[in-house]
């Protein structure tokens, strides 16, 4: 079996979308070359090494760095949107800041301690995601008022949240690590709406015990839902039973709620708040314009979402010598001076 080295060199490689032939080509070495580093037949001199860092867009010691984390049973949404090249390449890039998070946990002798919550109850029927969501929220005491975050919700539950800059064919990605270290995989380039949906669609793929013949990404975009306006809360809002929703009604709770306007018209669906009239009503008056479509002037909502607990944790580790800067820096991917550039000691 090929040694660390030529692991991480297929692997960089991968994750920088590249064929053999193509980094051969930007290193100025023969396919033949490349393919030998891959199989562990050949060491690269000090040169080598500078010159790949720099292509391949990582620090030279990633290249003799242990290997932490392996991907499996790995669910991606709109799978086939994507090409196997890319699917690769993807997965390594998280494999890479995977690694780098978890050993600045080690670092700072911080355990992942995760059980699932919902492990044991039966999901057998759609309403059943309603009891599961209405659980979590009384288990993790987040009340019935809007989820201010749901990213450092999900990091406060234990959960490990990575977004990576992705096209847009890429929506999410969840998988536990080592079998038990849960991690949800966001598209960064996406706003704080889809985000906030995608990543409890995929909190329901990593804590649901669903059928094998359940529709699993119906079942979890109505985990979701709940998950953002339980049933409880989306009556108190808009009533047992409607017949017309004017579309200020859905701008005051898509803003409040970080909802977006169609899910909350679908999940009023679901709820049998309106009936399949109603439903076709609204669809028909979505599809009418694309700019409907994407909710251009229908609100706007206030928060964010992102993922800031690594860059904590690697501050703190650095105010606390726990590591250097140059480890520092070797962890957030950056060169020496880069991270020298945004430390900001104050005592």
């Amino acid at each position: 079996m090929p040694g660390i080295f030529a692991q991480r060199f297929k692997t960089a490689r991968i994750q920088n979308g590249l064929t053999q032939e193509e980094l051969g080509g930007k290193l100025g070495i023969t396919k033949q070359a490349v393919s030998k580093y891959e199989r562990g037949k050949m060491e690269p001199d000090s040169q080598v090494l500078i010159a790949l860092s720099r292509i391949l867009q990582v620090k030279p010691d990633y290249f003799f760095r242990p290997f932490r984390v392996s991907l499996e049973e790995v669910e991606f949404r709109k799978r086939a949107a994507l090409s196997g090249r890319k699917l690769e390449g993807i997965k390594s890039r998280i494999a890479d800041k995977l690694e780098r998070y978890l050993e600045l946990e080690e670092h700072l002798n911080i355990k992942t301690a995760f059980e699932n919550p919902l492990s044991g109850r039966k999901m057998e029927r759609p309403e059943d995601l309603e009891l599961a969501a209405e659980f979590l929220h009384k288990h993790w005491q987040l009340g019935f008022n809007p989820i201010p975050n749901v990213v450092e919700m999900l990091e406060d539950a234990e959960v490990k949240v990575v977004e990576v800059e992705v096209d847009g064919k890429f929506d999410g990605l969840s998988t536990f690590v080592s079998g038990q270290i849960p991690v949800i995989v966001l598209n960064k380039s996406f706003d704080p709406l889809r985000k906030r949906f995608t990543a409890l669609h995929e909190l329901g793929h990593l804590l649901l015990g669903l059928p094998p013949d359940a529709d699993k990404e119906k079942w979890c975009n109505r985990f979701a839902g709940a998950m953002l306006m339980p049933a409880p809360v989306f009556r108190a809002e808009l009533g047992e039973r409607r017949v017309h929703i004017d579309l200020n009604e859905l701008i005051a709770i898509k803003e409040y709620y970080g909802i977006s306007a169609q899910a909350i018209m679908y999940r009023a669906k679901e709820l049998g708040v309106i009936n399949e009239a109603a439903a076709r009503r609204f669809w028909q008056f979505v599809n009418s314009d694309p700019e409907h479509k994407k909710e251009a002037g229908w609100g706007q909502y206030p928060g964010k979402e992102t993922s800031s607990r690594f860059s904590q944790l690697l501050f703190r580790a650095v105010a606390q010598e726990t590591v250097s800067i140059a480890k520092a820096a070797a962890l957030d991917n950056v060169s020496v001076s880069e991270f020298r550039n945004k430390l900001q000691l104050v005592s």
